[in-house]
């Protein structure tokens, strides 16, 4: 007898913020009618700080942001939005948009690195950054800009995760592929308040639905090795 195929072809399940509250509860043996106000308190402020821990662990390929910003001759240090993270690749563009764009690849340096430098305000096209990572980032360049721009910074950042609300039907920042991972990391989580004889239980849950969400959340692409000579000489 042929088995019966008969799938849904829909894909709309995506659960709220309050749907995995009340899984991660049910993981510790704590039920629906036995939530009190304490709580939903609880999860909340561990929800919110396991998606902190997540973007430590990260990055995370659907949190990562392209965006263009027009440097100004002169100016070397400006201000990056605060939910960012770091910079995760970036380039000083001519002509940016056009058919004669002219892009360069520019690389991080260090703190140390950048106050080694004898003059940090030698104007010139960009060609490296310091990431000040501070409560509100900073980026600085080196050269300075100078007036054979206008230079045009594009880039990818990672950012930081939404917070995580339970009320108004809210869903986690996270695509499909990672809602179970949420779900046993909060459990996790609340174990260490409510259940503390299965905390390594839900410990081991949450590390293995980690190592599988990580290991899909990555580009499927050739890996190419090669030195980057460009260091070795001056910039």
């Amino acid at each position: 007898m042929a088995p019966n195929n008969n799938p849904s072809n829909t894909y709309d399940f995506f659960a709220t913020n309050a749907d995995i509250v009340l899984s991660a509860y049910e993981r510790i043996q704590i039920r629906a009618p036995s939530l009190r106000q304490e709580h939903m308190l609880s999860a909340y402020k561990e929800f919110n700080f396991l998606m902190a821990e997540q973007s430590n662990r990260g990055p995370n390929l659907w949190k990562q942001l392209r965006t263009q910003t027009t440097l100004v001759a002169g100016t070397a240090t400006y201000t990056l939005p605060q939910s960012t993270i770091i910079v995760l690749d970036a380039s000083i563009v001519l002509n940016f948009g056009t058919t004669n764009e002219s892009r360069r690849y520019i690389t991080p340096i260090s703190r140390t690195e950048y106050l080694s430098y004898a003059n940090q305000l030698t104007p010139g096209p960009p060609t490296v950054y310091w990431l000040d990572r501070l409560i509100t980032p900073t980026i600085t360049f080196y050269p300075v800009p100078d007036n054979n721009g206008p230079y045009t910074f594009d880039y990818f950042t990672y950012t930081q995760m939404n917070d995580s609300n339970l009320t108004g039907a809210q869903t986690p920042d996270v695509p499909y592929r990672w809602m179970d991972c949420l779900v046993a990391g909060l459990a996790y989580r609340l174990a260490r308040i409510y259940a503390p004889q299965s905390e390594q239980l839900r410990k081991a849950d949450y590390d293995e639905a980690w190592k599988y969400a990580a290991t899909q959340d990555t580009e499927s692409v050739n890996v190419v090795l090669a030195p980057n000579l460009g260091t070795y000489y001056r910039r």
